[in-house]
């Protein structure tokens, strides 16, 4: 053959939901064979989603994987071979495999060699690794079929190159965060300069707990350089980001070896495009793949809860979003008044709920107890947790997810109060810097990113983004009366969270080393209250939780 049609489909697989994602199999199958495709390529462990963590070590859910592949083959018959990603266990040890089902039966398993054990990643816990890979015959051509981690050194591509690989085909589960597109682009430009092979990188879509799988799968040809995304220079082809995608494509012999055809090149999304996307898709897959109807959140006038209810009614929809105003004695005219512009320029329900009266209960409870001690932050979080209380209600009463709206510089420093504004099932913006946040709202209010579904204009007014933060638990309170202003803030954390840079780094840096060392030390205290925080979605290099684990209990502390 001189010519192989190959089929891509950049699909959105669901954890634990094996016969949804085998029937999202036989739709690539079926599309394929539309089109001429000789073979349909799905993504890495496709068949389980991506990543099952600790379901692997369940021996009946890798049983009813491979028995799903099984069914799977024998729709091959009469159809496309299918490439397709899925544990496989081999004499009592569980693999990340590629299996490849063609002419009804499983023809070939290709098993992960390099697993990934940092950041987000912790294959080394449920897989074992693979031995080298060997190509697959496949139509007269050797296939190299590296998974994901595999093509990040040189080791297992060299080697597929050496046993005579006419093509690198990668599934990839690669989750999205800032720069990371660009990351891989070049890797994979790299990859085929040094083994002069063709290379198609696969990559899931999707949002799983705190991850989103981005897609932008794209090939490239050896010899074509550049790379430079959101350009077009060096690729051959390129899916959408954010977005299922499907293409067919011809891989063709030349005289310098096989090469893919040039077809349709997406521009991938960058900067706070690509970030409120990503809020948008991992919110809704959350809200979907866990079946909620819908979602509430407490709506204060503020930013943050702005742009968690823009957000929502962007991966949602107007309908399935209710806002609610929560307000006390401290609440602002211009806080009620921005809050319901908010809501009436979304579209969303919106209703006002009073606490004054829950509040002055529960200090008529405790006034005995506290006679004679000033009002302070006890009092503060009252009027917090009261608005926790009230919106868990409305949750449990008509099964709306509660969305809470703290976003990353104050998750660092603990200006958030547990079961109060922490409450809640899900917070889009948990790792987004409030620095961010307001670069956010100017663009969402400039423009509406691809496949949202809010307004076609201005989400937020002005004055919202404009006025000085405020948790309004006081009177005139600020949150410059606890933190720096949020450039300053930000520009440490980022140097403290994403970086691990000393104290005595920072200092250089001309910030002021007792406002360093007073922020690395909230930084430290607060990780109790982020152990108990609702997941969210991961933008940074380094999101709490599953890239950053410190422990709770810890008295280490750097000084200048």
């Amino acid at each position: 053959m001189d010519t192989l049609r190959i089929s891509f489909a950049q699909f959105n697989a669901t954890v634990g939901d094996i016969s949804g994602n085998a029937d999202l199999a036989r739709q690539a199958l079926a599309r394929a064979a539309r089109q001429g495709a000789h073979l349909a390529v799905l993504p890495e462990l496709f068949i389980a989603g991506y990543p099952p963590e600790d379901l692997v070590l369940r021996p009946a859910f890798v049983t009813a994987c491979m028995d799903a592949l099984r069914d799977l083959a024998a729709a091959t018959a009469d159809a496309p071979a299918l490439l397709i990603g899925s544990p496989w266990r081999e004499e009592g040890r569980v693999f990340n495999s590629a299996v490849l089902l063609c002419e009804g039966k499983i023809a070939a398993i290709r098993h992960k060699h390099d697993l990934p054990n940092y950041g987000v990643f912790d294959e080394k816990r449920v897989f074992a690794p693979g031995p080298l890979p060997e190509p697959v015959e496949f139509h007269g051509l050797k296939l190299g079929l590296p998974i994901c981690e595999d093509i990040w050194t040189p080791t297992v591509p060299a080697h597929l190159k050496a046993r005579g690989s006419d093509v690198l085909i990668v599934p990839n589960a690669s989750p999205f965060e800032e720069q990371k597109h660009d990351t891989r682009l070049k890797l994979a430009l790299e990859r085929a300069a040094e083994t002069g092979l063709p290379v198609a990188y696969l990559n899931l879509l999707g949002g799983q707990d705190e991850l989103v799988f981005d897609g932008g799968s794209f090939a490239v040809n050896p010899g074509q350089g550049g790379g430079q995304s959101p350009s077009c220079a060096g690729l051959a082809w390129r899916m959408e980001g954010f977005a299922r995608d499907f293409i067919t494509t011809t891989l063709r012999r030349t005289a310098a070896g096989w090469r893919f055809d040039r077809g349709p090149c997406a521009a991938h999304p960058q900067g706070l495009d690509a970030i409120w996307r990503a809020c948008v898709l991992g919110t809704r897959d959350y809200v979907e793949k866990n079946r909620f109807s819908s979602v509430v959140l407490g709506l204060s006038g503020g930013i943050d809860s702005a742009i968690v209810a823009a957000i929502a009614t962007d991966a949602l929809g107007a309908e399935r979003v209710h806002c609610v105003m929560l307000p006390y004695e401290y609440t602002s005219k211009e806080s009620l008044a921005d809050a319901r512009a908010v809501a009436d320029m979304l579209g969303v329900r919106y209703d006002i709920v009073p606490i004054h009266d829950p509040v002055e209960g529960f200090h008529a409870a405790l006034k005995e107890m506290f006679a004679g001690a000033p009002p302070g932050v006890t009092e503060e979080n009252i009027q917090s947790r009261t608005r926790g209380v009230i919106l868990m209600a409305i949750s449990n009463r008509f099964g709306a997810l509660v969305l809470t709206t703290g976003n990353k510089s104050e998750m660092s420093v603990g200006y958030a109060t547990l079961y109060g504004d922490m409450n809640g099932g899900f917070n889009p913006i948990k790792d987004v810097y409030k620095t961010q946040v307001f670069a956010l709202a100017k663009m969402r209010n400039a423009t509406r990113p691809a496949g949202c579904l809010g307004p076609d204009g201005p989400v937020m007014p002005d004055t919202i983004i404009t006025k000085p933060p405020s948790a309004e638990l006081r009177p005139d309170q600020k949150d410059t009366d606890s933190l720096p202003p949020y450039e300053v803030l930000d520009a440490i954390l980022r140097g403290l969270v994403e970086e691990e840079a000393s104290v005595e780094e920072l200092i250089a840096r001309r910030f002021d080393a007792a406002l360093v060392e007073r922020i690395q030390n909230m930084l430290y205290i607060a990780e109790y209250k982020r152990r108990q925080a609702a997941p969210g979605v991961k933008i940074t290099r380094r999101n709490f939780g599953r890239d950053r684990r410190y422990p709770i209990t810890n008295a280490f502390r750097e000084h200048s």
